[in-house]
């Protein structure tokens, strides 16, 4: 099975660097690249990708707004990519804000090319990209910026998960890997992704960039523990 990708930077040789470096795998196809959000929008629409490498950074439409618009689609678009936000700085305020806008998780653009590579497997797979250490000191910051405003909502549907989904949750929005948790709660790998994704069900969130934002909001996990 072929990933369909776009590349979408202001810059030509972050571009044709990264277009190819993927199109040297055998499993992904590079379809496009576009210079700002605008044009990333309208070639996404054009071209159905699985996943768009997104910058954050840009003249014209920035990534979050271009981000924004491909996954909350106006009526008559169904086509929804996975987006994968690529910034060049450690922190970076618009990070957490693509992740409540649906992004499936980020990317260092200095991150090895081996890293670029699994990424977007790992995004096109329908998992997010959050598994890293660095994850985890940037979702606290950007989650003690922005402290929830509207927790109540999100705590009521807490309460239709069992404590074994809840510590689940817990974990995941700390950044653990299926891996981990499973080692954390002497688990089977297999029976925490079966826990992960009836957590994902109930709670109606596409993947783990958004349970780990609903964790925050909910007040399940409190930045810094």
């Amino acid at each position: 099975m072929t990933t369909r990708v776009i590349i979408v930077d202001d810059q030509a040789m972050v571009r044709a660097g990264f277009a190819a470096l993927l199109a040297a795998q055998s499993d992904i196809d590079v379809v496009g690249e576009a210079p700002d959000g605008a044009q990333g929008v309208e070639l996404s629409r054009r071209t159905h990708p699985d996943v768009v490498l997104m910058d954050v950074r840009m003249p014209e439409m920035d990534g979050l707004e271009a981000a924004r618009r491909l996954l909350s689609p106006p009526p008559g678009v169904t086509h929804r990519p996975r987006v994968l936000m690529l910034t060049t700085f450690d922190v970076d305020d618009y990070v957490y804000e693509a992740l409540r806008a649906g992004a499936s998780g980020f990317l260092l653009k200095d991150a090895p090319p081996a890293d670029l590579i699994a990424a977007v497997r790992v995004v096109a797979s329908g998992d997010a990209l959050l598994a890293p250490s660095v994850t985890r000191r940037l979702i606290a910051d950007f989650a003690k910026q922005r402290p929830p405003t509207s927790r109540g909502k999100p705590a009521l549907r807490l309460k239709g998960l069992t404590e074994r989904e809840t510590e689940v949750l817990t974990l995941v929005a700390r950044g653990h890997s299926n891996a981990e948790i499973a080692q954390t709660l002497v688990l089977a790998e297999q029976t925490v992704k079966t826990h992960v994704s009836r957590v994902l069900t109930k709670l109606d969130l596409r993947d783990r960039a958004q349970a780990v934002v609903f964790a925050y909001e909910s007040g399940l996990v409190a930045p810094g523990e």
